[in-house]
């Protein structure tokens, strides 16, 4: 897959994205990312992105004519994935989803990294085709964003984490948070790993952790069961069965 990303930092998604499972996808060839410098479109001396906004106020605003630059020379010289997605908390919310969706195409992506106060509207409406956030919450650039987008997406590729199921049974991955994971040793500290993960049984075993996984995702995020719909009944008397009644009752669900 092609991932295209647009920053003043290259340095920084470069660097970061050479390390670990991104690492081994770029030398494997299961990711091609390729970081281009913003400032490569800018004119002057001091190769300036920003400028103060019209309309007064604090800060800089990214100016177009440098992001149309280096958008259309790629698209040029080399060709560019689409869509192209600006990274700003005003945008629609990245979440497992999304990443599945991106993971999925045939095209690959591109990013681009908004910083200072954002980025000129006409950016906006006239060259990128989305905005995506990762929160509600502001960063001061873009670069994070897009490892995040870029590590959540390259992680669902074939191959790229070695083995292809982890990716299945992950949070999110059905709309639930993942069960709680152990491993040696069996003790710890007086801590025992439940003594059902020991048992060889793995039809049980896959029982208990079903159960978890509903049982952490009813606790901590009941916005993702409302999400897919609620419980199933099935689902609802296996938590019966497993004594969480009391839970189910706070939910709404006896």
């Amino acid at each position: 897959m092609r991932v295209d990303v647009f920053t003043i930092f290259p340095a920084l998604v470069d660097d970061f994205t050479r390390l670990s499972l991104l690492g081994k996808a770029r030398k494997d060839g299961a990711l091609d990312l390729r970081v281009h410098d913003l400032r490569d479109g800018a004119g002057g001396r001091h190769r300036s992105v920003d400028d103060a906004p019209f309309g007064g106020g604090p800060g800089m605003v990214f100016m177009p004519e440098p992001i149309f630059a280096a958008v259309e020379g790629v698209q040029e010289r080399e060709g560019l994935p689409r869509p192209l997605f600006l990274l700003s908390p005003g945008g629609r919310t990245f979440n497992q989803e999304i990443a599945e969706e991106l993971a999925n195409s045939t095209s690959g992506f591109s990013l681009l990294c908004g910083r200072y106060e954002g980025v000129d509207q006409r950016v906006c409406d006239h060259l990128v085709d989305g905005v995506l956030s990762v929160g509600d919450y502001v960063l001061s650039g873009g670069e994070v964003a897009a490892l995040a987008v870029i590590e959540a997406v390259s992680r669902l590729l074939p191959g790229v984490m070695g083995n292809d199921e982890s990716s299945g049974v992950e949070s999110f991955s059905d709309g639930l948070l993942e069960y709680p994971q152990y491993t040696r040793p069996a003790e710890f500290r007086g801590w025992t790993v439940p003594s059902i993960l020991l048992s060889g049984d793995h039809q049980r075993v896959d029982r208990w952790r079903r159960v978890e996984s509903l049982v952490r995702t009813l606790r901590h995020r009941p916005d993702l069961v409302d999400a897919r719909g609620g419980l199933t009944r099935e689902e609802v008397e296996m938590l019966v069965e497993e004594g969480e009644v009391e839970l189910l009752a706070e939910r709404g669900y006896t």
